[in-house]
């Protein structure tokens, strides 16, 4: 039997996307969401996942590459912040960041989990925005945070359908510095056709195309998402579909 976990990427970034979360969540496509706690619907999508029986089931979603910073320690880097807003630099630094750079992501990381915490939520794992914490200019500072606020628990770089060796290194190090993780992570795409391996992440983005049907985002097309309708991964055979809190 293979434990699958699904997560609801985005959580709290709009309303369009909270919402199409939760339908997920009621329709039994997703077991787990990550929020981003400088979204604009933050406050908004934790009660509906209070109203909805799904607020056990949030991680933080990391995010140094859109919206508005939550400190202003860090709005002096242009790496990461212009005109007030984060830009997707960050998604392609190759070096070492700076002492202050350093303590600038470690307050804004620390701020976003603890807008979570203060809110009531316990965080069941981490994972981030773009992928920034797969950066090894940024992973010592993404360990120390978590650390610090006890989560033990964070995504793998992709591995799925295949991995070469600084993806194997990289995963093994997280484990290597105490993190729980699952063996193996990618997207729904990855595994179709194939026999899923045990202890799977898989990573969805639930929103809803013009047509307000739900689909897993994959882009935008003149304002509106697009993307695939969601495989029914639960009820595939040998399937077990587990969440966050049971690894």
């Amino acid at each position: 039997m293979a434990r699958v976990i699904i997560n609801g990427d985005d959580f709290g970034m709009n309303e369009r996307c909270s919402r199409a979360i939760a339908q997920a969540f009621a329709k039994g496509l997703i077991t787990d969401t990550t929020a981003i706690a400088n979204g604009e619907w933050l406050e908004d999508a934790l009660q509906l996942a209070r109203d909805n029986g799904f607020s056990d089931k949030i991680g933080v979603h990391l995010n140094l590459t859109e919206g508005k910073p939550l400190t202003e320690k860090i709005c002096g880097f242009t790496d990461f912040v212009t005109d007030g807003y984060f830009n997707k630099r960050a998604m392609t630094l190759n070096r070492e960041l700076t002492a202050a750079e350093n303590d600038a992501v470690y307050a804004e990381l620390e701020a976003q989990i603890l807008r979570l915490k203060n809110a009531g939520i316990f965080i069941t794992h981490a994972d981030s925005h773009h992928y920034i914490h797969n950066l090894p200019c940024l992973l010592s500072v993404v360990v120390r945070v978590c650390r610090k606020h006890d989560i033990n628990k964070l995504r793998l770089r992709k591995n799925l359908p295949d991995a070469d060796a600084e993806i194997n290194a990289y995963n093994a190090t997280l484990r290597a510095r105490g993190f729980i993780t699952t063996d193996y992570f990618g997207r729904p795409e990855d595994i179709l056709g194939r026999e899923i391996p045990d202890s799977t992440e898989l990573l969805v983005h639930p929103d809803f195309d013009r047509d307000g049907e739900l689909i897993d985002r994959r882009g935008m097309s003149d304002g509106y998402p697009i993307g695939d309708r969601f495989p029914d991964i639960g009820r595939m055979n040998g399937v077990e579909l587990i969440d966050y809190s049971l690894m």
